[in-house]
């Protein structure tokens, strides 16, 4: 088993007696089916339906205190605290941004418990592995606790990146996306038989309609990495923009049309003139369309 500390993630805690109900009118997941033996991926999202911020909520025991733990971007935390504290009005709950005082550890590549810290698995998919939020000085004693090699963050970096799944603020823009077009539809962060919450309209409208064009993939590269943010090319077209890259391994957010249309017509693909191999992730759920001409 590995261990990293993921420095790029904060840590925003939301305690009282109507926690989970205050959240689960505000996220897209059902906060409702949040235990401390299971945790959910969800997402703030504008009125249009876009990501302001995403996070996987862990609830702790009455052991550890009770409460909710949003485990979010860490530059994101103090917005994702004021927001929920805008939205709060009368309801019987507190809103901390405890990012100063806790940090997020991932484990991966093996199981075990430990005595330290808040743990949960990733809800988003197995294969991530589990996730574990404690003073940041209490890592190495978590580590050694667990049997775990303590890395640096870049492997886990790695790991997430051979995995396909996608990271706010490198992969897509907050603010800029919808969850469809992250994959948060096909990794679970998004509960389409909940009540209400902020930009449910728009979310919905777009999985029966089946209007998601734009989606995060997976991508192969040869020795050059391309750099985050170029423009992914079908020829002398833009058809979206590459995000992280590491080992051969890297991802992108794409009109999957224009990626079809482009492999019918045997142009090739490049992320910032470096040539790219287009793949859907193994655990996705939607298929590159086919026999279809791009929309303009």
């Amino acid at each position: 088993m590995k261990a990293a500390l993921l420095p790029d993630r904060g840590v925003v805690k939301v305690s009282g007696d109507t926690a989970h109900e205050f959240l689960n009118g505000l996220l897209t997941a059902d906060i409702g089916k949040v235990t401390p033996e299971r945790a959910r991926f969800a997402a703030l999202l504008t009125p249009q339906g876009k990501i302001i911020v995403d996070c996987i909520v862990a609830e702790a025991g009455p052991a550890l205190g009770g409460g909710l733990f949003l485990d979010c971007p860490r530059a994101l935390a103090p917005a994702l605290a004021a927001k929920l504290n805008f939205y709060k009005l009368r309801a019987r709950v507190a809103v901390e941004d405890l990012s100063g005082k806790l940090a997020v550890m991932a484990l991966w590549g093996g199981a075990g418990a430990s005595e330290f810290g808040l743990a949960y698995a990733d809800p988003r998919l197995p294969a991530l592995g589990a996730r574990l939020v404690l003073p940041p000085d209490q890592a190495a004693a978590a580590a050694a606790d667990l049997g775990a090699e303590l890395v640096d963050a870049a492997a886990y970096e790695a790991h997430r990146i051979a995995l396909g799944v996608p990271r706010g603020g490198a992969d897509f823009t907050y603010g800029d996306a919808f969850p469809h077009e992250t994959d948060m539809d096909q990794l679970g962060g998004v509960d389409f038989d909940k009540g209400c919450y902020v930009g449910q309209e728009v979310v919905s409208r777009m999985e029966h309609r089946g209007t998601a064009r734009t989606r995060i993939v997976a991508a192969r590269y040869g020795d050059a990495a391309p750099e985050t943010g170029v423009a992914v090319t079908a020829g002398d077209r833009q058809i979206g923009t590459f995000g992280s890259a590491r080992d051969g391994r890297g991802i992108a957010l794409v009109r999957i049309d224009r990626v079809a249309d482009a492999r019918s017509a045997g142009v090739a693909i490049a992320a910032g003139g470096v040539p790219i191999e287009i793949e859907v992730p193994a655990w996705a759920h939607f298929a590159l369309p086919t026999g279809e001409k791009a929309a303009e």
